[in-house]
């Protein structure tokens, strides 16, 4: 079953968190508009399940309460910004509104940023490109980019290298579900079901999987995007970037930011995407009961169900865990549900 939540009370509750352990109110409040745009758009392990992640780094002092990201080396089209350890949406707010900023005078904003921490879904920042009309490309391990079509039409994709996000192996085992084969391993490299020990010691499988089935491509995704953040920024990388939920040391992850102004480029830019996005919805689907979806439009649904529904439905375990990280720093936990609705 799933409890359904209206989303100014889960806005609430996060920013309640992150100020009970001493963040600043406008970065408390980045980090809960991120993470429930993430829930609203069906990325249930990039959103709520991860407050205690960022409580926990605010709370311990690995990750800086004061302070705001600082761009150390500019031209007209990129920069280079010092996150200042800052929580990772106050990052990557203030490099995405740089990117657009630059591209809508040259055409470009190339941004990168050290000295971050994890930002939530990729999709959020990208999505602040579309209000401008404008392409934004990359990320960190994800890849997000997302491209403005006409009538508030849009292609949104933000996806893992990975087989999938590990937020989703920490809500399968918040819930004490199996995961499907191919998702993650266990520490000796072996595929395995069980969400426990992918967690411990083991790993997540890139995109394809094994060899013999593309899994080379994903890792080379993955190398790819470290090369355009961890590369250029300066920041961590590869087998030198902390252990997931670590507090031993900062975490300084690089990140990386593009806007790109369509209007530079060929005209009729927003005309053809629709054109495209139309062309593919309308493919004769493989099975006839399923719909041909366009990247974001799994998301676009997602956020239909929550307006229809009045909230943003949780799982119930999650929520009750939630709580009690609240109790632990004495906030008041989130409102009781609304009403539970079956978890389909």
């Amino acid at each position: 079953m799933r409890c359904l939540i209206a989303q100014a009370e889960v806005l609430a509750f996060i920013e309640r968190c992150m100020l009970a352990v001493g963040s600043k109110p406008s970065h408390a409040k980045s980090l809960a508009e991120v993470l429930v745009e993430g829930d609203r758009r069906g990325h249930y392990s990039h959103g709520l399940n991860r407050m205690d992640v960022y409580v926990k780094d605010v709370q311990t002092g690995i990750c800086a309460k004061e302070g705001e990201p600082v761009v150390e080396k500019e031209t007209v089209a990129t920069a280079l910004v010092n996150g200042s350890n800052l929580l990772g949406p106050v990052v990557g707010n203030f490099c995405m509104d740089l990117a657009i900023k630059k591209a809508l005078n040259v055409g470009i904003g190339w941004v990168v940023a050290h000295g971050s921490n994890h930002y939530g879904i990729a999709g959020y920042y990208s999505m602040q490109a579309l209000r401008e009309n404008m392409i934004r490309t990359l990320g960190t391990n994800p890849i997000s980019v997302a491209a403005p079509a006409q009538d508030g039409d849009s292609f949104v994709l933000d996806m893992a290298t990975s087989a999938v996000a590990l937020g989703k192996i920490e809500l399968y085992d918040r819930r004490g579900d199996i995961i499907p084969e191919g998702w993650g391993c266990d520490a000796q490299g072996k595929l395995s079901t069980d969400p426990g020990k992918v967690l411990d010691g083991g790993g997540l499988v890139p995109i394809g999987g094994g060899e013999v089935t593309g899994g080379y491509k994903g890792f080379g995704l993955g190398m790819m995007v470290e090369v355009f953040c961890g590369m250029l920024a300066g920041s961590q990388y590869s087998r030198y970037i902390r252990t997931w939920k670590g507090t031993d040391r900062v975490a300084d992850l690089g990140q990386c930011f593009v806007a790109i102004n369509p209007a530079n480029f060929a005209p009729g830019f927003n005309s053809r995407l629709s054109d495209m996005l139309s062309l593919h919805r309308t493919l004769e689907p493989a099975k006839p009961d399923m719909e041909v979806f366009t990247p974001g439009d799994p998301e676009r649904i997602h956020i239909s169900r929550c307006e229809e529904l009045g909230g943003i439905p949780y799982h119930i375990n999650v929520v009750k865990f939630m709580n009690d990280c609240a109790k632990k720093i004495r906030v008041e936990p989130l409102l009781p549900c609304d009403r539970l609705i079956s978890d389909s």
